[in-house]
């Protein structure tokens, strides 16, 4: 007897993966929902080798994302593809932001250094400058 694999074709993945019957029970919803989720490009679930969906923990993340808006919030499909793509681009911003702050950082630190180093080899050490405030005469 030949045996169906129920594994995404990464067989090498740890992850797990759930079928489309387990995953509509667990959120009580039905499994052409699921599918119309699929069509309208909301969920991407991946593909065993026999054609299956698998839906992986990213997915149910993504999915309880979608069904809070739908039912909590009241909102439609084509509102909730807008608020994942702003989602999606927010945290795009935000890991650029992050890795350009992680440069900044890096430049600042090594300007520190080199600014300490030069102050050590000079011929008179000065003290940093004192500000003194003017007000301007009437």
């Amino acid at each position: 007897m030949r045996r169906r694999k129920t594994e995404p074709e990464a067989e090498t993945d740890p992850k797990s993966y759930y079928h489309i019957s387990a995953v509509a029970q667990r959120y009580k919803i039905h499994p052409q929902t699921l599918r119309l989720y699929e069509r309208e490009g909301l969920l991407k679930p991946s593909r065993s080798i026999g054609n299956t969906r698998l839906y992986s923990e990213d997915d149910l993340k993504r999915l309880e994302i979608i069904l809070n808006l739908i039912r909590d919030l009241g909102v439609n499909l084509a509102g909730v593809e807008v608020i994942l793509n702003m989602r999606q681009k927010i945290e795009r911003i935000e890991a650029e932001v992050g890795a350009f702050m992680e440069y900044v950082r890096g430049e600042i630190i090594s300007g520190r250094g080199e600014a300490i180093e030069r102050r050590g080899h000079s011929l008179v050490r000065t003290a940093p400058g004192k500000m003194i405030k003017f007000e301007k005469p009437q």
